[in-house]
Parts: structure tokens; sequence; C-alpha cells
């Protein structure tokens, strides 16, 4: 039943005297798809409060109607959230489809009006940075650790945003960042009585990445019976018991140099020999008939490992299948298209060509060679020296075990990256300093520049290897903000993706 008088919404003081009464139409929530308007026939009061600004203001309905809005609250709801989820035009085509039409530019309307929920008391914080546009522009994003939802975004990823938000906010304890100077100086003058840790993440992919530097020199992993050209050492019990493929090594089936590799070493010496009699890259262009590109790239090489091992770590089509070409070869099947049937029978979906220029050196053994065993990739080699031991298969242990016997480097490196991994599992950091002078004693280039890096920023290293806090929450916000980012498709200013980052946790 309507209520006889309403209340001022202004100066809050009751009136009873109506002044006149309009027609409101109000979009709803849409019934089995179908859209609905509700009419209502809306009284408009006097106010017979002299002092009162306004004379004459409209009843509201709880729960139906706002002041001057053309929706119910339901629907500003719903619209609302659909704005959050998707924004301008991918959310009014989701509206239209649920029955309720509406303008991109209201969606945004609404996502803009939304209030900022307060930072309150933040303890422990996280810090990041995230691309606006990659190379060019950045922002900083403040996440509540505690809480887990971001609290903030800054523009830019310079120290003095971050020491003015760190000013205001007095009571923060603990600060986990990543290991980038802008960062560290920020929490040093915003929150000095903070302590800083370094992030988590980074101290594993930092080793992954040092022991990934053993990609550049393929050579240190050799067959029995070849004797390792760096170290003279004599060939042991390997991991290959025959020569590696074709794809994997500077020899092809016969054991000879393949021809790419005969190229790339040609190349380089010429570009090299360029370069010291005084020659420019454009001239070096123009003397060999090579792309700038692949002329930087030799230039740049500092030696022709690095080169050779994009040239020798290319898995061919055909590599699956050698095993059984070389067997059906010794048991006397001569014939290539007969060959390629069998193994494009299980699966091979090359040429016939393909198979028959693999093949032709076999004419001249009898039997064929054997057949080359396929070595790892360098990417799973680093990829078992970073796994927990107790959770490698037998066979992956048994091959890694025969690799690190093989190559006394490699051997030095993955003792080095598990007990780092020790370290930050058990949280040791105290054992950082011992570890990082091991780690020096050894001839280990890659984990030198590792350990320079770390007594950088040591005390927040320790720290992080010493704490439970980490900025794992931080990295989970950051890709789900980067999502965010795209759906915008770049046109969304830094306001809309500040709104839908914070209101979206």
């Amino acid at each position: 039943m309507r209520a006889a008088d309403a209340r001022c919404p202004h100066c809050d003081s009751v009136s009873g005297r109506v002044h006149g009464r309009y027609l409101r139409r109000l979009s709803d929530a849409a019934i089995s798809g179908a859209c609905v308007v509700v009419e209502l026939l809306a009284r408009r009061f006097r106010c017979l409060n002299t002092a009162c600004a306004a004379v004459t203001f409209v009843e509201q309905v709880s729960g139906l109607t706002s002041p001057h809005a053309r929706v119910t609250p339901l629907l500003r709801g719903m619209l609302t959230s659909i704005a959050l989820a998707l924004a301008g035009r991918p959310g009014s085509r989701l509206a239209v489809a649920l029955g309720v039409p509406v303008a991109k530019d209201t969606l945004l309307r609404l996502l803009r009006a939304l209030p900022e929920e307060p930072v309150g008391q933040v303890r422990v914080l996280g810090v990041d940075d995230f691309a606006l546009r990659k190379g060019d522009s950045y922002s900083t994003i403040l996440v509540d650790l505690e809480r887990r939802r971001p609290i903030d975004v800054l523009p830019g990823r310079e120290a003095e945003p971050l020491a003015a938000w760190l000013s205001n906010h007095p009571e923060v304890e603990i600060i986990c960042r990543d290991r980038g100077g802008a960062y560290a100086e920020g929490a040093r003058t915003g929150a000095p009585q903070a302590t800083q840790i370094a992030d988590g993440w980074h101290f594993m992919e930092e080793p992954r990445r040092s022991s990934g530097e053993d990609r550049r020199s393929p050579s240190r992993l050799r067959p029995d019976g070849v004797r390792d050209h760096r170290t003279g050492a004599p060939p042991g019990d390997g991991i290959w018991q025959t020569p590696p493929p074709a794809a994997n090594s500077t020899l092809d089936a016969c054991g000879q140099e393949r021809r790419l590799v005969t190229r790339t070493k040609e190349r380089y010496a010429a570009v090299q020999q360029l370069l010291v009699d005084g020659s420019s890259l454009e001239g070096i262009c123009q003397t060999l008939r090579l792309d700038r590109s692949t002329v930087r790239r030799f230039a740049r090489a500092t030696s022709i490992d690095e080169l050779l091992v994009n040239a020798t770590n290319r898995a061919g089509i055909l590599d699956p299948y050698t095993a059984h070409l070389h067997q059906r070869w010794n048991d006397g099947c001569r014939d290539s298209t007969q060959l390629h049937q069998e193994i494009q029978a299980m699966g091979f979906r090359g040429s016939i060509p393909t198979t028959r220029r693999y093949l032709r050196p076999f004419k001249s053994f009898t039997p064929a060679p054997a057949a080359p065993r396929v070595a790892p990739r360098p990417r799973r080699i680093v990829r078992w020296i970073m796994t927990n031991p107790g959770n490698l298969p037998d066979e992956d242990t048994l091959a890694l075990k025969e690799i690190r016997v093989g190559c006394p480097e490699l051997d030095a490196v993955a003792q080095h990256v598990r007990d780092f991994a020790t370290m930050m599992r058990d949280l040791t950091g105290s054992e950082l300093p011992a570890w990082m002078e091991r780690v020096e004693h050894d001839d280990l280039p890659a984990l030198h520049s590792l350990v320079n890096g770390l007594r950088r920023d040591q005390d927040a290293v320790i720290a992080g290897l010493s704490s439970s806090w980490s900025s794992g929450q931080v990295e989970g916000h950051n890709t789900r903000v980067k999502r965010i980012k795209r759906d915008g498709y770049g046109r969304a200013d830094f306001d809309l993706l500040r709104t839908r980052i914070l209101h979206r946790s």
C-alpha cells in the first residue's frame, strides 16, 4: 500500500503535499529472454522546509527506483557485472543476447561510476609491473597479500610513485617485489621500516636460464668414441652408444659433416674476417650477398658453437622413423617407395623425396649404419635439472645421470641448482653466502653472473629464501591483468583499465 507521505532526500524532512504525478518507465531484467519494462505512476512532493534548496522531490520505491535512473537496481547490477567482465562492445553484444539491449557507452559509464573500495590497513604488500604496451609503457600493480586482492594500480614503474604511495601507508611491514632496482629504491625511500623480500619465482627462473647456457655448447655432450674437444676427456659410458642423429649433430647419418654445418662455418669465418678488415655490416651484406639480420647474427656471435646450436638442434620430421628405416634396410628392403609407404602408415607426413634423400647414403653401406638414438634436447635437460629428483621418472633420472657423468660442467651446474632449490624449499636463506662462494670456485661463467646479481640485492634475496611470503599471488594477478588488458584491444584509457583490475578481484 502506498504511503501518504515521503521523505525529502535533501533535507530529510517529511512532506505529505503532492505536487504532481508522472509516469516513469524503468527497464528491468529480462524474463525468458523477453525485454521487461516497469511502468510506475510516481508522485512528486513539495518540500515543506523553506530552508531546503529543493522545491520539489520525487518519491522513491525501495528496491525498484533510484533518482534519475531509467533502470531498476537489479538490472543496473547485472549491467555493471557485464561491464566489469567484458567492458564496452563485447558487453553490449552479450546484453543484447540476454534480452537487455544497452549501448557500449552506457556500460562504460556504469563502470566508471563504480566507487573505489577503501584500501584499509596493509601489512604485507606485493609489487609488480605489467606492460600497457610492451617495450613502451608500463604500470605497477599493488596487491594486499593477506587479503589476496589488488588495492591500487600506479602509472609507470618508476620509484617515485611507489615511494609516494608507501609514504601514505606507514603500516606496511613487508614488501614482496621483483629484483628490479626501481622498486627497491621506491621501497627503501617510501617505507624504510619495511622488510623487502625478493621474488621467489625469479630465484628459480634465473638458475634455469643459467643452466640453459649449455645450449650454446652442444658439443660438450659427445657420443661414445668421440673425444671432447674442450676438455680432451676420453670417451666414457655416455648416454649415446651410437652417433647422434643428423638433426641433433654436426654429422649426418653416415658420419659426414652436414652441409648446413659446413655452410655455417664458412659464413662465420668470412663475416669475422671482413669485420677484422674493417668492413661495415652493410659492406659485408653486399660482399657476401646476405641479409642484414643474418650478417648481424654472425657478427655478434662469440663463437661458432653459438651458431651451430641453432643449426644442429633442429628436429627433423623423419627423426621418429629413422630406427624403422635402418632396421628395414638391414632386413634387405631396398625399395625407398615401399619404405616410404611403411612410415606413412606409421604417421609420417613428409614427401617421398625426403625419404629417398635420407636413404641415398646407405647404398654405400652393407649393412646400413646403426640407427641413431635421438639425443635429449637442451631444454629437456634443463627441465630434468630443475625438477625435484623425487618427482623425476626413473628413465629421465638415468638419462640425466649419464649426461652428468659425461659432462662435468653440467654436473656442477646441476648440483648448484639443486642446492639452491633446497635452500628455497627449506627456507634456509642464511646458507646463501656459502652457496655463492661454492659457485665462484667453479668455472661456470653463467652462474657467476647470477651470483653477481644476487650480491647486489643480497639482503632481499636472503629474506626471500627465509620467508614464506612471496610474489606468487602478484604474478597470478598480473596474468589476469594481461587478459583484461588484451580484452580492450588497446582502446581503453588507464582509468578504465584500473577500475576493471581493482573490481575484478
